[in-house]
């Protein structure tokens, strides 16, 4: 599932190609919205809020998530897609350029007041130039026998944060992932490493936590189970995802070095 820093990207390459244009064609391929017709509207800006996108063309906010595997991609008008048009699932066209959403899980048109509700339910966003640390650790601190991983997942609490970035997290902070919110010795400076993780991300395709851009380097633990550690040589463990939901956020595949992460 793309991270905040992609989702913060999608938003600026929409926004950079539709920002003051006006719609020639629109086409919403989703049951609710089957009818809709936005041409002649104008697209007044596209933004995001941690993993969430909103278009606002004209009096409304076109709000959509992009998943596991959704995308939104951006062609010359009448220019060949390149992903299968029945994955499309949004098209807004302007008189030079046609912006598809494909396989997005969520679309939904939205009056200003309602996209405005939804963002209140997000936490901060952690690429926010204003991002209200202290609002993100209230929400965060509010259940402190919480899976520390698991609130930092929790969109609710704070935005942006995915599974690479929690595992890098938490391995940064030398926390287990078993630790509790409660059990953080310095949930402030675990949430600044969030933060200056998504923000050394937001301008690069690929994730890269270890300061290293090269294939194979990228990551401190992610990806990297039965590997040596880094730092300190121990074998990354890799803890398989448990197919159940707790508070809508799911549990992920989880690595750790037992040395450097030691259990509480």
């Amino acid at each position: 599932m793309p991270e905040g820093d992609a989702v913060w990207r999608t938003a600026r390459r929409l926004d950079d190609a539709l920002r003051g244009k006006t719609l020639v064609r629109t086409d919403f391929r989703t049951p609710q919205l089957a009818t809709s017709d936005l041409a002649g509207e104008t697209v007044q800006s596209v933004s995001s809020r941690g993993k969430h996108l909103f278009a606002r063309i004209g009096d409304l906010s076109l709000h959509t998530r992009l998943g596991m595997d959704g995308s939104w991609r951006t062609y010359d008008a009448g220019g060949r897609w390149t992903r299968p048009g029945h994955e499309a699932r949004v098209v807004l066209q302007t008189e030079r350029v046609q912006a598809v959403g494909f396989l997005l899980p969520t679309v939904e048109l939205l009056t200003l007041e309602q996209a405005e509700a939804v963002r209140a339910r997000l936490g901060p966003d952690l690429l926010d130039p204003d991002f209200d640390a202290a609002e993100a650790s209230r929400r965060v601190s509010a259940d402190p026998a919480r899976n520390l991983g698991e609130a930092l997942l929790d969109q609710t609490n704070l935005a942006g944060v995915g599974n690479i970035f929690r595992n890098e997290i938490l391995y940064v902070r030398g926390l287990h992932p078993d630790t509790t919110v409660g059990d953080d010795p310095d949930l402030t400076r675990t949430l600044a490493t969030a933060r200056r993780m998504l923000v050394a991300n937001r301008a690069f395709p690929a994730i890269v936590t270890t300061g290293v851009d090269r294939r194979g380097q990228r990551t401190w633990v992610y990806g990297r189970g039965g590997e040596p550690c880094r730092r300190c040589g121990t074998r990354v463990e890799r803890r398989a995802p448990i197919v159940t939901q707790t508070r809508g956020v799911e549990e992920r595949v989880t690595y750790w070095c037992p040395h450097c992460q030691p259990a509480p």
